[in-house]
């Protein structure tokens, strides 16, 4: 594997993550926000904030665009009656006196590099296919020609989510749907604090970043490996949401892996991690609450191999005890020496003997007289006993390992959470309480599993001479694949 054209410790990861320190400071609740707005701004793409009025959504696109370097910045709030003008800039009257078609575009949105547009879905459908090519291809039809337009990033801002098919055009323009609540109750004494507070100090020059520190990680991005592993699980969650009815294009799939890209080389990594899916819901899910299902998916799903999940190696162990109790009361018929069924005293039959009795007197002392017994607890080879415990003994094995792999996943998990610039430490918190849980069930089972070896190494045992004629190996037991 080639080494990262960012590497973890050089400086430009240092700057990252001091200038998102800077972003982010005085703003309550808000970390992850800024973190993804600014992540996808690396990757060239766009953000969508969705929540009601008053929740610094546009102090955080005002702050954004102070990230960058000579950067232009362009912020409108659109309602029902805005028009074209207001975004594109005025016609330009001398092209009119030369019969041509064309707007002064200075200062208006085809001349920005971050943009920020409230209440973004009001505009009419003009300005909406207008955006749709802004944000999509960075040109703007002006007259006759197209412009080429500098935009780097937009961030949009809206109350809902929009129904018509030219407003889901364009939401679907956003590679980013943020939903942005208000201040929890646990925040909102930080949040009056901060309200008290110094106003915001833009970052320095020096942490701002340039055309050529775009461009570093673009190129950084483009050599950034993707484990199958990953896209065994992306390929997983695809289907999953097929089978829910959430539809989410393929172009939407290849730029969330393109982000994941940027999020790795941007941390100095060489390929893309695990972890990193734990920006998925923002990119696939439209609102609140189909991502909270796909980040219910993920910590289900990241770090946990299907094959031993829980519930799976619960019934696996399960068929051993099963069977173990099978074997543990099995009855064989009993014969004497001479080949003829044994007449001894039953236990069981003793004792409902004397219970009878107790109940209808025994002057005649019937209680003790023997009767017929047709079986015994059955025996068993030592071949038999050897075939259980040694199957027993490869299902401990494998689950030994899986612990030591669990083991690894929260190891990595928490080298993660330690030089992380991206992902919410609420969610990785999440996430490794599962592994925890997981860890301790596996635990749990293999306990379990030890108790019922103990079980078989403890069956009824044949006798020398029986064992020697009685060899047989018996069938295993039947469970399910641990692959």
């Amino acid at each position: 594997m080639s080494a990262p054209a960012v590497a973890a410790d050089s400086p430009f990861v240092s700057r990252l993550a001091e200038l998102l320190a800077t972003l982010e400071h005085g703003l309550v609740e808000r970390r992850h926000v800024v973190r993804l707005a600014l992540l996808a701004a690396l990757a060239g793409e766009h953000t969508l904030l969705i929540g009601p009025p008053g929740t610094a959504k546009s102090e955080l696109a005002r702050r954004l665009h102070r990230a960058f370097r000579d950067a232009r910045y362009f912020e409108r709030l659109l309602t029902r009656f805005s028009v074209p003008e207001e975004l594109f800039g005025p016609l330009s009257i001398r092209a009119l006196e030369e019969d041509r078609y064309e707007r002064h575009t200075d200062g208006f949105l085809p001349d920005a590099t971050i943009a920020f547009i409230d209440e973004v879905f009001k505009a009419n459908s003009a300005i909406l296919n207008a955006l749709l090519t802004l944000l999509n291809e960075r040109e703007f039809d002006n007259g006759a020609g197209r412009q080429l337009c500098p935009l780097v990033s937009v961030i949009g801002a809206t109350n809902e989510v929009p129904d018509d098919e030219v407003g889901e055009a364009f939401f679907d323009r956003f590679l980013l749907r943020v939903p942005v609540g208000r201040v929890s109750a646990d925040g909102f004494a930080a949040l009056l604090e901060a309200g008290c507070a110094d106003e915001w100090t833009p970052p320095e020059e020096a942490l701002t970043l340039g055309d050529e520190d775009l461009g570093a990680v673009s190129l950084a991005a483009h050599e950034i490996v993707l484990p199958q592993r990953v896209v065994g699980v992306l390929a997983d969650l695809r289907a999953q949401m097929v089978e829910q009815g959430t539809y989410v294009s393929d172009r939407r799939w290849v730029k969330t892996v393109w982000l994941l890209r940027v999020a790795a080389a941007a941390e100095g990594r060489a390929e893309v991690g695990l972890w990193d899916l734990l920006l998925l819901p923002a990119c696939v899910a439209p609102d609140a609450e189909r991502q909270a299902e796909v980040a219910d998916w993920l910590h289900a799903r990241l770090g946990v191999r299907e094959a031993f999940a829980p519930p799976r190696l619960t019934r696996v162990v399960q068929a051993f005890q099963a069977q173990l109790e099978t074997e543990q009361n099995a009855n064989d018929l009993d014969y004497d020496e001479s080949g003829r069924l044994r007449f001894s005293p039953s236990e069981a039959g003793t004792e409902k003997a004397e219970e009878l009795a107790g109940e209808i007197g025994d002057a005649k002392g019937g209680a003790g007289a023997l009767r017929m017994s047709y079986s015994r607890r059955r025996r068993y080879g030592p071949a038999h006993i050897a075939a259980r415990t040694a199957q027993i003994d490869d299902l401990l094995a494998r689950i030994a390992a899986y612990a030591e792999e669990l083991a690894a996943e929260r190891a990595s998990l928490a080298a993660t959470r330690a030089r992380t610039l991206w992902l919410d430490e609420a969610l990785l918190a999440r996430v490794d309480a599962h592994l925890a849980a997981t860890a301790a069930l596996i635990a749990e089972l293999a306990e379990r599993a030890r108790d019922a070896r103990r079980g078989f190494e403890n069956l009824p045992r044949l006798s020398a001479d029986e064992a020697a004629r009685y060899a047989d190996v018996p069938e295993p037991v039947t469970h399910e694949p641990l692959v």
